[in-house]
């Protein structure tokens, strides 16, 4: 779902109005005619792992909406004063709760009918013992043939097992390729 309109300045609190700045730019953008401020609306960056674990993906079941009970990577929102590597880190430390090693970048998907960017590492998994947050109601290791494609909670994640597992099979893993994506 799309981001709401602005309709107050975060400075005075006043009724904003939408139009082109006069200086320069070529957007609508919302406009304090109080105190002048102009307001720039960014898309959120979604931050996450692929862990692996020989042949197997981790992924987490959903204990929470949106898509409540459908299995996902462990991402989630990037915070304030964190790197996209530490918000990964962190999201699969809440969500999975797995020991890894987190490897390089491997997928950026734009989604920008809701003005998100998910950025996705591989992580490698030191074991199978996982212990899923609040979030979570279940961590599990599935081959490509055992994932629930059907219950799959977002395109993003189909994205990146797509690109996972064609890389896997053309053994062009370790290369540090970057896939990108935009759903539109």
């Amino acid at each position: 779902m799309p981001n709401p309109p602005i309709k107050h300045c975060t400075h005075c609190g006043a009724a904003v109005i939408y139009r082109i700045p006069d200086d320069g730019d070529t957007r609508e953008r919302a406009i304090c005619p109080a105190c002048g401020t102009v307001h720039y609306e960014n898309p959120l960056n979604v931050v996450g792992t692929l862990p692996t674990l020989g042949e197997r993906v981790l992924l987490c079941k959903r204990n929470i909406e949106p898509r409540w009970g459908k299995w996902t990577l462990p991402a989630g929102f990037m915070e304030l004063h964190e790197t996209l590597a530490q918000g990964a880190a962190r999201e699969t430390d809440e969500e999975a709760g797995a020991r890894y090693e987190l490897g390089a970048l491997f997928a950026i998907v734009s989604v920008v009918r809701v003005a998100q960017v998910h950025f996705f590492f591989h992580a490698r998994l030191l074991d199978e013992r996982f212990a899923p947050g609040h979030e979570t109601l279940e961590a599990r290791l599935f081959t490509e043939t055992e994932i629930p494609w059907s219950e799959i909670a977002f395109p993003t994640v189909r994205e990146a097992l797509r690109f996972y597992f064609e890389d896997r099979r053309l053994g062009r893993l370790d290369r540090g390729q970057v896939h990108t994506v935009d759903i539109v």
